[in-house]
């Protein structure tokens, strides 16, 4: 079965952990650090998620490893890669939040970016740059309701407002939304104020697409 079937929320942010933590540490997470990132203590529902993500082609587990886990390349699994269409949303701030406004439009994509529930945004701001995320990049994003701190995340505040941000937690019940310039501060929210809408996968500069 090829990469492109619909993953379960908790599959879609195993698979995210994996990517995050190749990016960071260039080696795979052992199945205890995924347990941990996921907040759980059992390694056998982590196994689970894992051999449901190869079933679906999204990595490879190899043999008698530790750090077993490697990534597929979804280019492998489509032959529409080529052609592959996904929805151009609307507008995200990298700077104050602004309101969100759906637009009907579509992106042509590279395979890179193949996958369920992936969707792009405009990027309106600079409060990101540090993370090399400039004012009018396209950024792709994995659609998710949940995240691991760390990640980069399309956070909805107040139900009316989307910003791109680095994500923290603060017990008991505070968010805490980073930005990647000096230039502004950190914002704090109590959980009830935030709903997180996906996860940054990558990003197109916009000098490569036409508007």
């Amino acid at each position: 079965m090829g990469a492109g079937v619909m993953l379960t929320q908790k599959q879609s942010l195993t698979l995210d952990i994996i990517r995050s933590y190749l990016k960071t540490h260039e080696y795979a997470p052992t199945t205890q650090e995924i347990a941990e990132a996921l907040g759980i203590q059992s390694r056998g529902v982590v196994h689970r998620y894992l051999k449901a993500l190869e079933t679906q082609g999204y990595i490879k587990l190899l043999s008698h490893q530790k750090r077993n886990i490697r990534l597929i390349n979804p280019v492998h699994h489509s032959g529409q890669a080529s052609n592959l269409e996904i929805p151009l949303l609307g507008a995200i701030a990298a700077g104050a939040p602004i309101e969100a406004i759906y637009q009907d439009r579509t992106l042509n994509l590279a395979a890179l970016f193949l996958g369920p529930d992936r969707y792009a945004l405009r990027i309106k701001g600079d409060s990101m740059i540090d993370e090399g995320i400039l004012h009018d990049d396209i950024i792709i994003c994995q659609k998710a309701h949940t995240a691991h701190a760390g990640q980069i995340v399309v956070a909805l505040v107040d139900h009316q407002e989307a910003t791109l941000k680095r994500i923290a937690f603060e017990p008991p019940n505070i968010i805490i939304l980073k930005p990647s310039n000096a230039a502004y501060q950190a914002q704090r929210y109590t959980q009830d104020r935030i709903e997180i809408q996906g996860v940054f996968i990558g990003l197109l500069r916009s000098s490569s697409l036409s508007k």
